[in-house]
């Protein structure tokens, strides 16, 4: 048919294969429900394995598990990225979930009622869609990051991966959330380093002290972020508005730490001077390294359907997208709560969605026995 290859059918396809997409995945399985997971990564948990190498979580691992897995280590202890890469990679094996790495997905459409997704010279057909994964794909720097001098080593947080990557000279960190000051302080022990942007406050407590780890995270990540600030209650909505447009505070590293660490607070920088950094109050930086941990955006650009808002993120409630029956996120940034992002609590998110899916699949079903004339493989609406 003029060398156009059939789309593989899937009743439910799940695109990523991170913990978003592995919660689902185990929700459809225990329901008896056909999917597929794709995943363009090469290796289960390699999203994780690419961050840098001295990051761990800010939660113990007693709250990282997945449904039907605990974490395997020390209920107190916070895992390394390389920990929870490897959890990802078991998990998926244990739930014997069908996975295929490798495969990008370059585009989602609908035709004819169904989904059609395209990657590489691959076609895929779905009556449900599952897009697992974070609202930030794309770092992100400032328009002006071009205009540095040539010999300015740069790097985004998501390409930093330790102080080797480093020239000798001054490190100029932009970006003063948790990855920022997490990268700052790593950055200080062998070089100037200045920490620059706005400041949004840090936890008043310490995580990795004894009564955080048995009284207050708990309080925090199980009350708190998973049943309080939830978007069906006022005070979660506007917290909400308030983390996805600022972020989050500091988890870990308080301002003290920053100070013995040698490491200068400055303001945000605006521009270049000279092939140097600006900053607010007009001071020029002569530094060596510039590490931007500016963040990331959203790019859901290969989703061709109108579900996108000005934001750039999804418009869902609570991951179903009401105006595309059948296709639904997981894995978004306070989806429904501060924990829809975290090991803990994409669980919750996970079986809501699934739960969707199996209500359309009973409906349809329904529809067919009561047309018996009609084929098993109608599409669902």
């Amino acid at each position: 048919m003029n060398g156009v290859r059939e789309p593989e059918y899937v009743q439910t396809l799940v695109v990523g294969g991170g913990q978003a997409g592995l919660a689902v995945g185990y929700h459809l399985a225990r329901r008896g429900l056909p999917f597929v997971i794709l995943d363009a990564n090469e290796r289960i948990g390699d999203s994780w394995r690419k961050r840098w190498d001295s990051l761990r979580l800010f939660t113990p691992a007693r709250y990282d598990g997945l449904p039907g897995m605990p974490f395997p280590a020390p209920g107190h202890a916070f895992p390394t990225k390389d920990e929870v890469a490897d959890y990802l990679e078991a998990y998926a094996a244990r739930s014997s979930l069908p996975i295929q790495t490798g495969v990008k997905v370059d585009h989602l459409s609908r035709q004819g009622g169904r989904f059609v997704l395209t990657a590489g010279d691959r076609r895929f057909a779905s009556e449900h869609v599952v897009v697992a994964m974070a609202n930030w794909q794309r770092p992100w720097r400032p328009p002006f990051a071009h205009a540095l001098d040539p010999d300015i080593v740069q790097l985004h947080a998501g390409d930093y991966r330790n102080p080797s990557q480093l020239r000798d000279g001054g490190v100029l960190v932009v970006g003063a959330g948790n990855s920022g000051a997490e990268i700052a302080r790593e950055a200080a022990q062998d070089h100037p380093t200045w920490l620059s942007g706005r400041d949004n406050g840090q936890l008043p407590f310490d995580i990795d002290g004894a009564a955080a780890r048995l009284l207050l995270l708990p309080l925090v990540l199980r009350l708190l972020f998973h049943h309080v600030l939830i978007v069906d209650a006022p005070w979660g909505r506007k917290v909400r508005a308030k983390v996805l447009s600022h972020g989050m505070p500091r988890l870990r590293i308080k301002h003290g730490e920053l100070i013995a660490a040698g490491i200068e607070r400055v303001g945000k920088t605006i521009g270049v001077r000279d092939g140097r950094p600006l900053l607010e109050d007009g001071r020029v930086l002569d530094v060596a390294n510039v590490v931007w941990c500016t963040g990331f955006r959203p790019d859901f650009s290969w989703i061709g359907l109108p579900v996108i808002g000005q934001d750039g993120g999804p418009i869902h409630e609570r991951g179903v997208v009401a105006g595309q029956p059948g296709l639904y996120f997981v894995g978004l940034l306070f989806l429904y709560a501060p924990s829809s992002a975290m090991l803990h609590g994409v669980g919750r998110d996970a079986a809501y969605v699934v739960d969707a899916i199996a209500s359309r699949v009973r409906a349809a079903r329904s529809a067919v026995a009561g047309h018996p004339g009609r084929s098993s493989g109608v599409a669902l609406r």
